[in-house]
Parts: C-alpha cells; structure tokens; sequence
C-alpha cells in the first residue's frame, strides 16, 4: 500500500501527536508499506528515529506571511522553498511555540477553508507533489484542522482521505470569538469531505461525532500503541522510600500540575517531608514559564522545594529511567484527554498511573487494569488515589503488572498499525 500521512510540526515541541504519528509511519513500514510522513508547518519531533521527509509543506513562515499580507500569497514557489527550509523553521521554532491558541483564530479558519483560504497556495503545492511524485493509494491527515485539504486532494488524486482525530477540538474551544464560532462551522462543512475518521478511543469518537456533525459509521476506533523498544519487560524492584511520583506531560495548566502540586502537599504534609519526591518533566513553553513558576512557589511556601525535581525535557532514555524509577505516575489534565500516551509510556514500565476518571482515562484503564481512577479536578482525589498505592504494596504491584502485560500485549505499535491499515483496506476495498 503507497500512504501518504500529512504530520504537523509542533513548532519545535515534543509532542504526543508528533510522537504518534512517526510510531504508525514507522510500524507500516516496517510491514512492508511505503509511508510518506509528510511534515506541515515545522519538521515533526519525536524521541524516536525520525521517518518523515526532509521537505516540509505548509512551511510556518510562508504561512504565516501569507496570513498577514495578500503580495506573499502571489510569490514564486521557488522563493517559497527557500522559506520553508528546515534550519530556518527549526531556528524560528523557539519563537512560535510562545503563541497560544488565542492568538491563532484567523489563521485556523483560514486552514480550514482549504482552497478557499489564504493559504491555497501551500495546498496546490502538496496537492502536486502528491499527485505527481507520491501518488499514494490513500492519503491520512493527522487531525481535523486539516480536513480543507480532502476535497482538493481527493479532486486531483481520485483516492480515499482519512483523517485522525487527536484532540483539536480542546485547541478550536479556546480560540476567541468569532474565530471559535467560524472554525467551528467551517469544520462542520469541510468534514464531509473526508471518507473517514480514526479516533484513538471511544470517548473521543463519540464526542466528535457530534462535534463535527458526521455518521458515527465514519468514525473508527484504533487504540494508541507504543514503540517498545527501550522498554523493559521486567519491573525492577524499587525501596520504599522515598515514595516516588512522576509527572511526564506538556507543563501547562491544562494537564494538572497544580492539582498534582497540591496533593503531593497534602501528602507530604501528613507523612513527612522526606516521604515522597515529585519528578516533573515535560515540555515547557514560553507562555507557562508562569504557571510552572507558581507551581513550584506552592511547593516552595509550604517548605518542601527540595522535594520537587524539575527534569525538563527528556530524551527518550531519559524519559524510559524516569517511569521505571518511579513508583507511579498522574497526570491530572483539567480537561477531557482523549490520548494519554504518557499513561501507556508509565505503564509499560511496570508503573501504574493515577488519572481522573474522565475522558478516553476510564477505557484505558479498563482495558489494561494498570491504575486507580480519581474524580477529575480534584487535589484531594489525587492525594487519595496516590496514598492507596503507597500503602499497598501488593495493589502497587498488581496494578503494574497488570498494566506492562497489557500494554505489550495489546497497545504495541505493530498491532496499532495492523488496525489502521485494516481501517485503509476498508476504504480501499469497500466490498471486502
């Protein structure tokens, strides 16, 4: 089968989405397909070997440029090219991962509307080079901000366009009025053209459904896998104390540090300051240098600094050390995750994770019994949730083992590629 899957960049962030993607694309190739990850706006970055093209489409610069003023939206390409250079995107990287969702209205819808958008340019140039150099059998788009892309592309290659659902529709709710309203319906529209979608759970596929207005028969569940390459097979035992609770997502107030910050308090508080260590790490942007910067005040003001260790953002074997040296993981998102890797990532780890029983979390843990659900937003629930595991070793264990045997088992990227491309053969071969 001949793919082509467009990626976004995350303007120099590691991201799950990024992560994602490069896992699929690599584990269809290794079963024989020939994958085009197709980087959009930034090259795509992983903690992972990198499998995308060189080229990148929809550079960040020419996008934005074309954006803000009608001359560059007439350029020559060949000028185009020399902005979309990958030292160029990767030095301005730093400076666009500052801009928040709220700032991006008009650009979004502009996307959005595809042909009809400022952009239209862009599109023409990855709709040629799709139908004369790649000329794939089907076309995947990473998330629903791109399906203005379907119709022109469906148009020119005559071939099926799926879409994957990754949790957009957080990013399109906190865009300013009237860019969330426009966005939206634009959104709605656009949908139609795509053949189908593929969610990472059902929560999320059902949720969209209504969000973008299409059959439900259209929306696929293909669970999220993890490489497990780095990842032990076995737990290796861990002393009791201190008790050792990792954070591994994006530092932003929409994961839950300071919900975490305020249960490890009340622990820390109640057992002593030399019972537990939080580890923190993750990407952090420039926009909630803030935010961490309060969250680290609280542990300071309730005397426990020394408690809080701040890792950044890790490599992969960084990441791997991190898990498996910690004796379990929350991430508490505010809002409704539809993904988690992070949860999947501890877990193959043997570390069991505490998580609010919202979003895509409850499938998740119901089907690798690897972690204790918690009422979401809750400083308190989390404070319970993790006290549980310290005092029961045995449910520590179970709750870990249960969780790694899964996780190898049944949310491995070979059999999430398997899933996908029976997804494909479907569009592909609709008579079976």
């Amino acid at each position: 089968m001949r793919i082509a899957y467009i990626a976004a960049g995350a303007a120099g962030m590691l991201c799950g989405a990024c992560i994602h993607d490069n896992t699929l694309a690599a584990a269809m190739q290794r079963k024989g397909h020939d994958v085009a990850l197709v980087p959009t706006y930034t090259p795509i970055r992983t903690d992972e070997r990198d499998v995308s093209l060189h080229r990148v489409f929809y550079g960040g610069v020419n996008v934005y440029l074309q954006q803000k003023a009608a001359v560059f939206r007439r350029t020559p390409w060949a000028l185009d090219r020399l902005l979309d250079g990958r030292p160029l995107l990767n030095a301005l990287s730093r400076f666009s991962s500052a801009t928040s969702a709220r700032d991006l209205g008009g650009l979004t819808v502009s996307i959005l509307r595809g042909e009809h958008g400022r952009q239209s340019k862009e599109l023409a140039k990855l709709v040629r080079w799709l139908r004369d150099e790649h000329r794939p059998d089907i076309v995947q788009l990473t998330n629903s901000m791109f399906v203005g892309m379907a119709g022109p592309i469906k148009d020119a290659l005559g071939v099926p366009v799926l879409c994957a659902l990754q949790g957009e529709d957080i990013f399109l709710d906190d865009l300013q009025e009237p860019y969330r309203s426009d966005a939206h319906a634009e959104l709605r529209k656009r949908a139609r053209d795509v053949d189908g979608f593929i969610a990472p759970c059902r929560y999320y596929a059902d949720a969209m459904t209504d969000y973008m207005d299409v059959p439900a028969d259209r929306v696929h569940v293909v669970p999220l896998g993890i490489g497990m390459r780095g990842h032990s097979a076995t737990r290796a035992e861990l002393p009791d104390d201190p008790f050792v609770i990792a954070y591994l997502a994006r530092i932003c107030p929409e994961k839950g540090l300071h919900i975490l910050i305020d249960a490890v308090i009340e622990l820390l508080r109640e057992r002593g300051a030399d019972a537990a260590t939080l580890r923190v790490a993750g990407y952090l942007g420039t926009t909630d240098m803030p935010y961490f910067d309060d969250c680290a005040e609280r542990m300071s003001e309730a005397g426990f600094a020394a408690r809080m260790q701040h890792l950044g953002e890790v490599d992969r074997a960084a990441k791997i050390d991190m898990l498996a040296s910690a004796h379990v993981l929350s991430v508490p998102t505010v809002y409704r995750e539809p993904k988690g890797l992070f949860a999947l990532e501890a877990m193959a780890n043997g570390t069991p994770v505490v998580v609010p029983a919202h979003g895509g979390f409850p499938e998740m843990i119901e089907q690798t019994g690897g972690g204790v659900l918690v009422a979401p937003n809750s400083p308190q629930a989390v404070a319970d949730g993790i006290r549980r595991l310290m005092d029961d070793r045995r449910l520590r264990d179970s709750l870990g083992g249960a969780g790694q045997e899964a996780v190898r088992r049944d949310r491995n990227d070979e059999l999430m590629a398997d899933r996908t491309l029976a997804v494909y053969q479907q569009y592909l071969d609709p008579n079976g």
